[in-house]
């Protein structure tokens, strides 16, 4: 039997509980107080149908096991076929997923589970296409905390199915000391003792810089595990790795582009972080047909 749990990338978690938070919010925001009264108008109780959930273009995969979720919420009578699952790469036209039971249920799933998995599958594709460009280098592209508010969890599993990894989750994961942290505290020196004297043995610190010369003080406190290397240019971010001789972990971020990808991983960073795969990523094209 197909479960939600299932179909999800067996590299990436993502907790049940958050995938039937999501739907429920979903369905609840779809439903309304009346259900689906155009279904619940011309479709027969009794009606049974089958369909089939079907790639529209080519790409890689998210968002499956919401979309089963959805359609079992509404009737534990449906069956799911799954035909890959998440992570996998698809192409145009193939289906993803057949679907039979009862047609009100199916009906009334449609969108919500299209939009799972539309919006899922398009930032699992587009961190697919940033990765391939690095393809050969150490570096690992990450995503960041621009994502969409209730979905992150969501939206960083995806990344993950398309290759990428996850920055911090949320302010509780890591301290990262950002340039209005460091104004406000006096300097980058007072804001890492006082990072360092509050933090966990089991906590890293990481710090954003703007110049090499702010990294050579980074540099000679000793204090960071890794330093944010905001908005440099290629030559800049080269000599940022020759002065740091692997001491930290460097990474790089501002207006990174899939263009501009695989030059900022040839200058021998250990990681890019990059909002634009969750903010920026479009809708992966996809469709509920029902069969002939």
């Amino acid at each position: 039997m197909i479960t939600p749990t299932s179909l999800l990338y067996p590299d990436a978690f993502l907790s049940p509980l958050a995938i039937d938070d999501a739907v429920r919010r979903a369905l609840d925001e779809d439903l309304g107080r009346a259900g689906d009264i155009t279904s619940l108008a011309t479709i027969p109780e009794a009606t049974k149908e089958q369909a089939a959930l079907v790639a529209r273009q080519s790409g890689v995969i998210a968002g499956l096991p919401l979309a089963v979720a959805t359609l079992h919420r509404l009737s534990s009578d449906i069956e799911v076929r799954a035909h890959v699952r998440d992570a996998g790469r698809v192409t145009r036209g193939q289906h993803v997923l057949t679907i039979s039971g009862p047609a009100r249920a199916i009906l009334t799933a449609e969108r919500t589970a299209l939009n799972f998995v539309g919006r899922l599958s398009g930032i699992a594709t587009l961190t697919a296409a940033y990765v391939a460009r690095t393809e050969g280098t150490k570096m690992r592209i990450c995503c960041t905390r621009k994502t969409t508010p209730g979905l992150r969890a969501l939206e960083k599993y995806a990344v993950r199915c398309g290759g990428g990894f996850n920055h911090r989750f949320g302010l509780d994961d890591a301290i990262l000391v950002k340039d209005n942290h460091i104004a406000v505290a006096g300097g980058i020196r007072p804001v890492l003792e006082r990072a360092r004297a509050h933090a966990g043995h089991l906590v890293k610190i990481e710090i954003e810089v703007d110049t090499l010369a702010q990294l050579r003080e980074v540099l000679d406190t000793g204090m960071a595990e890794a330093v944010l290397l905001d908005n440099m240019d290629i030559a800049t971010l080269r000599e940022a790795v020759r002065m740091t001789e692997g001491r930290l972990k460097l990474e790089a971020s501002g207006g990174v582009t899939l263009d501009s990808i695989a030059a900022i991983a040839a200058t021998g960073v250990d990681y890019v972080s990059s909002g634009a795969l969750t903010h920026s990523a479009p809708n992966f094209d996809c469709a509920m047909d029902i069969a002939a």
